[in-house]
């Protein structure tokens, strides 16, 4: 008889640290891949640091599958998920050497999400987004690329569509990649930045204590708001609104949305509204058997009431959690449930800073360059798996635990 097999899904925060979960527990059981062998498919060869496609430096946001993975003893495949068949045990994967039915004894789906794309005219052709790295790639190249454009009145306009975090990240990062385009193109000033969203303010989420402290960087930085209207079309030179304006631009960058991957739709179980799996404290999904979700593909209901969030905050346990117990599952021993009893939201701010809150209601605990910091440590330490190729640190790291909220300096006047 081969050996059993732990399927993954995915390669982002939750799948790659899904696998290596599996990997961790199969190794304290003294289990090899001869009993046990975990396989992770994703599109690519890498783990990308998705939350920092905003940064005008794309250098470190991809981390080879290799560099992680193989220390680790986990295999991967390179191949887009074209089909799951829960009933049957199978996967459809589509390589580039053609299609492949992967069979499984456990499966963890940890597809991720993806951008809300409507069908407003002209998007699909003229729109850039920061959703996936070949995004963030390809609006960098644009940007760098107005330099050399003919002038027009939208040469050196971007607007951002959607004022949720993704899009107040990415807003408060242009006016500086704007202005050193300029500036490399001999221009002297700055460009212009626009935010829109349909709704009446920006970071609706975010409560009232958050709110003023996100308006104040946006106007510190220039960059201008149109709140309350939606884009009607675009096409390149122009973006309408339904309040009938119409402003030049040629950089329109969306971020209005997101949803899981729809594969979770697909495996006869009802989703929630952003197409997540739901699945029980052990990241077993609800209604079939031997079957797990982590991350943006699940919906996970706290002890408070509160359901995760489709973050990388959230994602990373998922997956440790759900790769630990597909294991325990697969050989009979009990499952570890997890729970989650803090969170926060660390907004990136671009030049003027950050802003930290912590709970639910977004309490503010810290602003400007000390929120900064903890940003900075989150971005660039905090979310990377250990890069060194050290077996047993790569798989103490993937251990099922919580960790806790980012360390927070005092504010200059705080005890």
């Amino acid at each position: 008889m081969g050996a059993q097999r732990i399927l993954v899904l995915g390669g982002g925060f939750a799948g790659l640290w899904t696998a290596l979960g599996a990997a961790r527990q199969l190794d304290q059981l003294g289990l090899g891949p001869d009993a046990v062998e975990v396989l992770l498919v994703n599109r690519d060869a890498f783990h990308a640091i998705r939350v920092r496609n905003y940064e005008p430096d794309l250098t470190p946001l991809r981390v080879p599958l290799e560099m992680v993975l193989a220390p680790a003893g986990v295999r991967w495949l390179v191949g887009e998920v074209g089909g799951i068949d829960p009933t049957a045990r199978t996967v459809t994967v589509h390589t580039p050497v053609g299609a492949q039915e992967l069979t499984y004894d456990r499966l963890v789906i940890a597809l991720g999400s993806e951008l809300r794309r409507p069908q407003v005219p002209g998007l699909a052709a003229h729109g850039f987004d920061v959703d996936t790295y070949g995004g963030a790639f390809r609006l960098a190249g644009h940007l760098e690329a107005l330099g050399e454009c003919p002038d027009g009145p939208g040469r050196f306009t971007a607007v951002v569509v959607g004022a949720g975090l993704t899009g107040i990240e990415a807003a408060c990062e242009l006016p500086d990649r704007l202005q050193a385009v300029r500036e490399r193109a001999g221009l002297a000033g700055p460009g212009r930045v626009v935010l829109v969203d349909h709704n009446p303010r920006v970071g609706s989420d975010m409560g009232d204590g958050a709110r003023p402290v996100i308006e104040e960087a946006l106007a510190s930085l220039g960059v201008e708001c149109r709140l309350g209207v939606r884009v009607v079309s675009l096409d390149g030179s122009e973006i309408r609104f339904d309040s009938g304006e119409v402003m030049a631009t040629e950089t329109v960058v969306w971020c209005a949305g997101m949803r899981a991957s729809p594969l979770a739709a697909g495996c006869g179980v009802p989703t929630d509204a952003f197409g997540r799996l739901p699945v029980d404290a052990d990241l077993r999904v609800e209604g079939l058997s031997g079957v797990f979700a982590a991350g943006d593909s699940a919906r996970l209901t706290l002890e408070d009431g509160h359901t995760t969030v489709m973050s990388c905050q959230h994602g990373r346990p998922m997956g440790r959690f759900a790769g630990h117990n597909a294991v325990c599952d697969l050989v009979g021993l009990p499952l570890l449930p997890l729970r989650i009893d803090w969170y926060t939201t660390i907004l990136d701010l671009g030049p003027w800073g950050a802003l930290y809150t912590e709970g639910w209601d977004r309490r503010v605990v810290a602003t400007g360059e000390a929120a900064k910091r903890s940003k900075r440590l989150i971005n660039g330490q905090r979310i990377y798996p250990p890069l060194n190729g050290d077996r047993a640190a790569i798989l103490a790291a993937a251990a099922p635990v919580i960790q806790r909220p980012p360390p927070l300096e005092p504010q200059e006047g705080q005890p």
